[in-house]
């Protein structure tokens, strides 16, 4: 009887190491097809950044990159009537380090730098993620 017993747990443990070794191939393919973009490329995050995603084909989890002088700029995430507006809704937290990474999700992400006038010359970008 003890001999099954062994036998049962061990075919338990078996299983178990088997999901979470599945888990890590899923998770592991799942972060190994994230890019990585610098918003503006080499330029940078600035003025008339709004054309810099045309060509480029984003995807749900990518990471953007947005380079920037923080004394000078600052990354705003906004909904599609705050990019229209040029607006950020009360409380939200501007991206202040000059080097900030941000995930994309599912959808059109919008971003604005809050800077009086920035947003309204051209610093802003709506990047669509399948």
């Amino acid at each position: 009887m003890a001999a099954q017993g062994r036998g049962s747990a061990s075919r338990g443990n078996t299983a178990a190491v088997v999901a979470v070794v599945l888990l890590c191939v899923l998770l592991h393919g799942e972060f190994a097809e994230s890019a990585v973009y610098t918003v503006g490329d080499r330029g940078g995050w600035s003025f008339n950044s709004g054309n810099w995603p045309r060509g480029k084909r984003f995807r749900a989890g990518d990471v953007l990159v947005f380079k920037y002088s923080p004394k000078a700029h600052n990354v705003v995430p906004v909904s599609a009537a705050g990019y229209s507006s040029c607006s950020a809704p009360r409380g939200v937290r501007a991206l202040t380090s000059g080097n900030d990474r941000v995930t994309l999700k599912r959808g059109v992400n919008y971003f604005i730098c809050s800077f009086p006038g920035h947003c309204q010359a051209g610093m802003k970008v709506a990047v669509t993620a399948a």
